[in-house]
């Protein structure tokens, strides 16, 4: 973890002799909603979020419906994720400069009104497939800020003891929606058409903007804000690569991220070409995803810690699910594998979160974290439209099993690496009753790196 000036603010980071087990107490799931200011944010975000899940499958079956193709949807996946490709780290420099709070409030505005543009096209019956990408591309360009604030922003609500707590429950706020949206996205696209699904999205925003106006600022947890300078931008690089605890989970997200998360292109192909179903069977493999990622989530919110080994070991089996699944000759073995995918998924992202959030000093976190997010996220634009190739021209099932494999190899790498970091060396033990695989300490080195490493074993 870092040492700077901010590093205890976070956590330390828990090995195994720190604290007996048996007298560790289990933090409540949901302790972080007795503060207020995040109460009205979290609130506020479930709604936002339904309407967003609503959007996002009313989207992609849209552009499949004008183009009928999975490339289609990568590209216009890949024009959201764009802008965080390309101007990522200068949100993050904005984040860091100015009060996040303000900073959202204009963003979450911005979003709305994207939505309701969007919702005007299509119910005026005037909507082609480039004002579908247009309007993807300028959501694109307000998120370049919103993430990195919103990021941000919840350590300024809850403090660091309430950080990780706090980050889970989000991602449980956001999956809580992914289970509600696609089910009234599909019942809407079947019965009064997309454009309605769209007005709801645009003005679902105005919950978080109350939210947001009706916070407390005296109850903040201040943080510094960083005076406007030159080579700000180059700072915040040079303050991650010096730093192994956030680079290698920053990597191994940007490999998932980037292609093991298109799930749009997969999901839509396999409803529409494999098993011969609808809008309504696209929403219900949402759903099941979306069950499994609250799950994923909402064991997060119980752990103490974000360790590493965690992260690598979920990516691995993320990885090997999507492999399975992709080559799953049923429709009910698929959409019963779409559970773990889904919650194994949500466990990278949250630990991966978590433990930067947690490693990064409060005025570096606004641009560590829109490293984070553009890495994650930004990938998308070659991932996407790459995967959505490879899905239109060698089938689903085999771009399924590509992203898969990425995600796995991935995995694999970085545990290595983190091992080679931290001297350690793998062991297997077959015998009952014992851990089969585990990273230890090599007998004949000393670690050459700092113990937060070592926490991959």
């Amino acid at each position: 973890m870092s040492t700077g000036s901010g590093a205890d603010s976070a956590p330390a980071p828990n090995t195994h002799h720190e604290i007996p087990t048996r007298e560790r107490k289990g933090p409540s799931m949901f302790s972080s909603l007795r503060i207020r200011n995040y109460r009205l944010f979290a609130t506020g975000a479930v709604v936002s979020n339904t309407g967003t899940w609503m959007s996002r499958i009313t989207q992609d079956w849209l552009v499949l419906d004008l183009t009928g193709s999975a490339a289609a949807v990568g590209i216009t996946t890949a024009l959201q994720f764009l802008p965080m490709l390309l101007f990522g780290l200068y949100g993050g420099v904005i984040a860091d400069r100015y009060p996040k709070r303000t900073l959202l409030l204009f963003s979450q505005a911005a979003l709305g009104l994207c939505g309701v543009a969007l919702a005007a096209l299509t119910l005026s019956g005037h909507i082609q497939v480039w004002h579908v990408y247009l309007i993807a591309f300028l959501l694109g360009m307000v998120t370049v800020v919103d993430n990195p604030a919103r990021q941000s922003f919840v350590s300024e609500m809850v403090g660091p003891d309430q950080l990780r707590n706090a980050v889970s429950l989000n991602s449980a706020n956001f999956q809580s929606a992914r289970l509600v949206g696609p089910a009234v996205a599909g019942v809407l696209i079947t019965t009064i058409g997309s454009g309605w699904a769209f007005m709801l999205n645009g003005l679902s925003f105005l919950a978080p903007l109350a939210g947001l106006l009706l916070m407390r600022q005296s109850e903040m947890h201040k943080t510094e804000r960083v005076p406007r300078g030159k080579g700000q931008l180059r700072e915040g690089l040079r303050y991650v690569s010096g730093r192994p605890e956030l680079i290698w989970p920053i990597v191994l997200v940007g490999f998932v991220g980037t292609f093991g998360f298109n799930f749009p292109i997969w999901l839509s192909a396999f409803a529409d070409g494999v098993f011969h179903g609808g809008a309504g069977l696209y929403s219900f493999f949402n759903i099941l995803m979306a069950a499994g990622s609250l799950a994923g989530a909402l064991l997060s919110a119980r752990r103490r810690s974000s360790r590493l080994r965690m992260l690598v070991a979920a990516a691995m089996a993320f990885g090997a699910l999507q492999i399975a699944a992709s080559f799953s000759p049923a429709l009910w073995l698929f959409a019963m594998l779409l559970v773990p995918i889904g919650m194994l998924g949500l466990t990278v992202n949250i630990t991966a979160n978590t433990s930067v959030q947690m490693a990064t000093d409060p005025a570096m976190r606004g641009r560590v974290m829109s490293l984070y997010m553009m890495v994650f996220a930004g990938g998308t634009p070659v991932g996407a439209p790459l995967l959505g190739w490879v899905t239109d021209t060698y089938g689903a099932r085999v771009g399924f099993a590509t992203g898969g494999a990425i995600s796995l190899l991935a995995g694999i790498g970085v545990a290595i690496v983190l091992a080679r970091l931290g001297g350690l060396r793998l062991k297997v033990d077959l015998r009952r009753g014992r851990q089969h695989v585990a990273f230890v300490p090599k007998e004949s080195k000393e670690p050459v790196r700092p113990k937060e490493l070592a926490t991959v074993a």
